[in-house]
């Protein structure tokens, strides 16, 4: 199989050197290009494509949350994972609303790293644990939606799809929820093409944001 082709996105230069050392240990990554800021990280991205981007949020000309709002904006297709010392709150949804398809802590061990990007590279989502958790609180927080809310969306979820989604919005996997409904994957696979669709959304991250905004993460 070709490895999973990675850009590493930081303003220090060590952490760059680091991540490259910890990742290059593994034999399906490698390691095509580095960026300093978010603008030289849009030039790389456009000139290498490739398969995930490790993306710092705190940089100079361009931060990491701009920079994969932009992305994003341009190629729909990229995956960015949001990684930073930085668990507040703001940045989270920020980078989150900006289209990130993971967020990662930095004191994550290199093999929890390599298993997040492979997550992502396949089309999944990963949120680091303590992360997760703010997400889930706020989540759980929203009110219940009313009937009119509901009714934005042109054609209603079917009550498994419900159920995926609800998984999804966690950060579980296609294996995962297959595994928790006894389903096959490429099942999951249909019915989350089949939920984006009705969200009007592109990935999963976005599937998740929707449904909070709309209540339906909340089982009926």
């Amino acid at each position: 199989m070709e490895p999973i082709r990675l850009m590493i996105v930081d303003d220090q230069r060590l952490m760059r050197e680091g991540l490259r050392t910890i990742l290059e240990l593994e034999r399906d990554l490698e390691i095509v290009a580095e960026a300093e800021d978010g603008q030289v990280a849009i030039e790389q991205y456009e000139a290498f494509q490739p398969d995930v981007v490790l993306m710092d949020i705190r940089m100079p000309r361009l931060d990491g949350v701009e920079a994969t709002h932009r992305l994003r904006q341009r190629w729909p297709e990229a995956r960015v994972i949001i990684l930073t010392t930085f668990d507040d709150d703001a940045y989270v949804f920020d980078g989150l609303r900006a289209g990130a398809l993971g967020y990662m802590l930095k004191d994550v061990s290199g093999h929890e790293l390599a298993e997040a990007i492979r997550t992502v590279a396949t089309g999944g989502a990963l949120i680091e644990p303590s992360v997760a958790r703010k997400v889930l609180a706020e989540f759980s927080r929203l009110a219940e939606p009313t009937r009119s809310t509901l009714d934005h969306l042109p054609e209603p979820l079917s009550e498994r799809e419900g159920e995926i989604l609800r998984l999804l919005a966690t950060g579980a996997t296609n294996r995962q929820i297959a595994g928790q409904l006894f389903l096959a994957e490429g099942t999951v696979k249909n019915y989350i093409s089949a939920i984006l669709d009705k969200l009007g959304v592109q990935d999963r991250t976005e599937a998740a944001l929707r449904a909070r905004e709309l209540g339906l993460l909340h089982p009926r």
